[in-house]
């Protein structure tokens, strides 16, 4: 059911109001002086704030350098007529497109899936769907069952306690007893509402005899703690949430770090992690709002910038000790960038299937062709992500790749298509590849003279057949379900939301980066905790993965805070 504009007014005006509580905080974060802490993190988003949150409720002196600022969601265009055509621009979560202050350019010349990014407090999940499945217990471990990538240095079962924290702290609408996953606590809340579209296929797969399950989704079908709304299934989930029913960090973790005493200083750009002479981290220096360079003094340092800005923060920090990049003897920082390839495939049905209504990408799932099976041309497998419809602007223009025509007959066929349809996603398992990464670019900057990355990525043999398989057993759903068409797109170029493996885990020092607690083997005071930490990509939303790893290393920083 569609919200109201004067309720959804309302509720962006309950956050408004929960910010002015942290209001005397953040002023005093931005103000002009260098400081020291106990941690530094450099990053304010899903990583991030969890970390920050868990530190600083234990007692360590946390400060966070944030390059974007607190967003005011009564400026969200959710509650605008014109928001598809905002998300188009000024809202673009591809920041070469959106171009706003406190983003960087960067170099996509040479990928064919576009870098999907926001940066401000709270970072990408901003403007995330909110799908938040867990990794299986096979993916911290295919190069053992599957010979194929890299094992972690830890297992799932490792992370569990810290994936049922993080569902605590962030909160999970879904339902218990999933049989394609290893057992779990219950869903602190109720599932959202599937729709009509995905009841469609749901029942399709059950003749087909396939596996799904509602999401899993940190989208709140009720109220979950005090600041927060419940959803109201009124559809642009991919912007921000203008009655917090999303658990976007800064509704989620930052109000809670803040209370517990960490600091965050927002539009500080970071463009050094400076070492001493031994070559450990003792800081980061940044330019500030006006341009001036501040630093911050901290005994350790904890990079959460994403898996393209990390490994350029740690590629600009180079010094003696450190000749090609902080933390990168091993010559892996910036290699092995892991992106989830994703096909679509939509069915036109006669059915009005209202798409509009509900969270745009939470639905159901299916992971009936996740893992590796010897009679396929490709190892490893993939999630089926299903979705709602586009709104009437995304339809028009052939959203989904269902063609609708300009001119004679445009109205009409807009009328067949538009709440008509439903889509399946083939979000992939990216196997690492040395050569995709992320380099400097030599020409390219960012507005304070400091250079962008440059992103090399080609998609390999394995995702392409992979994807083949994908659109194959999707069109065999939708023709099950009756769709009266079928339409596909091989692959999403702006699908770039997952950045993953560019400073990844293992045990051996020459061929990663971290070791088992995100901690750099060449510096070991310093910590990476978003997704350029993964050694694998599994075929499944990263966010509750990293969140879970960054709770777990701030536990280890907690433990051994003496001995660092």
């Amino acid at each position: 059911m569609a919200l109201g504009r004067r309720s959804i007014l309302a509720g962006a005006a309950g956050l408004a109001a929960a910010r002015l509580k942290y209001g005397r905080l953040i002023r005093e974060a931005a103000a002009d002086e260098d400081v020291d802490a106990e941690v530094l993190i450099i990053g304010a988003g899903a990583s991030g704030g969890a970390a920050a949150w868990r530190l600083a409720s234990k007692g360590v002196k946390v400060v966070c350098l944030e390059q974007g600022e607190w967003l005011d969601y009564l400026e969200s265009p959710t509650i605008d007529d014109d928001w598809e055509v905002a998300r188009q621009r000024e809202w673009n979560p591809n920041p070469n497109v959106r171009g706003l202050a406190a983003d960087y350019p960067i170099n996509d010349d040479d990928t064919v899936i576009k870098p999907m990014m926001y940066n401000a407090v709270g970072g990408t999940t901003i403007l995330w769907s909110g799908h938040a499945p867990r990794f299986h217990p096979s993916d911290f471990k295919t190069q053992s069952l599957d010979g194929v990538g890299n094992d972690w240095p830890l297992t799932y079962w490792d992370l569990e306690p810290y994936y049922d924290l993080n569902d605590k702290m962030s909160g999970v609408s879904g339902l218990h007893g999933d049989p394609g996953n290893p057992p779990r606590s219950p869903r602190p809340l109720s599932p959202l509402p599937i729709g009509k579209g995905a009841a469609r296929l749901g029942s399709a797969m059950d003749e087909l005899g396939w596996h799904w399950w509602p999401n899993d989704a940190h989208i709140y079908s009720s109220a979950y703690g005090e600041e927060t709304g419940d959803c109201s299934n009124c559809g642009p989930c991919e912007l921000a949430c203008p009655v917090r029913a999303k658990a976007s960090t800064d509704v989620t973790y930052w109000p809670k770090a803040l209370d517990a005493g960490a600091r965050l200083i927002s539009n500080a750009r970071v463009f050094d992690i400076e070492t001493d002479d031994t070559g450990a981290a003792i800081g980061a220096a940044y330019y500030d709002r006006n341009g001036v360079v501040r630093r911050v003094r901290a005994s350790k340092v904890i990079v959460a910038a994403n898996g393209i800005g990390t490994p350029r923060l740690l590629q600009l920090s180079a010094s003696k000790k450190h000749p090609d990049g902080l933390a990168n003897s091993s010559d892996q920082v910036g290699r092995n960038l892991m992106l989830h390839p994703v096909a679509v495939v939509t069915g036109v049905f006669d059915e009005n299937l209202e798409g509009y209504k509900g969270a745009t990408a939470n639905c159901i799932t299916s992971q009936e062709f996740y893992e590796t099976q010897s009679d396929r041309n490709f190892q490893r497998g993939y999630m089926l992500q299903f979705l709602r419809s586009f709104g009437p602007v995304i339809t028009a223009l052939s959203g989904y790749g269902v063609p609708i025509s300009w001119g004679k007959g445009h109205q009409r066929r807009l009328l067949e298509v538009f709440n008509h349809t439903a889509t399946a996603g083939i979000v992939c398992e990216d196997i690492a590849d040395p050569n995709n990464r992320i380099t400097l670019d030599s020409a390219l900057s960012d507005s304070n003279g400091i250079p962008s990355p440059r992103m090399a990525y080609t998609l390999s043999e394995n995702s392409k057949n992979m994807i083949a398989h994908g659109i194959a057993k999707s069109t065999e759903i939708m023709e099950a379900a009756g769709a009266k068409e079928v339409h596909a797109i091989e692959m999403v170029e702006q699908a770039g939301w997952h950045l993953m493996g560019t400073a990844r885990m293992g045990d051996n020092p020459e061929t990663a980066v971290l070791n088992k607690w995100n901690q750099a083997h060449d510096v070991k005071n310093l910590f990476v905790i978003d997704g350029s930490a993964f050694a694998t990509a599994a075929a499944v939303n990263p966010t509750n993965t990293l969140q879970a790893l960054a709770l777990r290393a701030a536990d280890h920083i907690i433990a051994t805070r003496r001995e660092l």
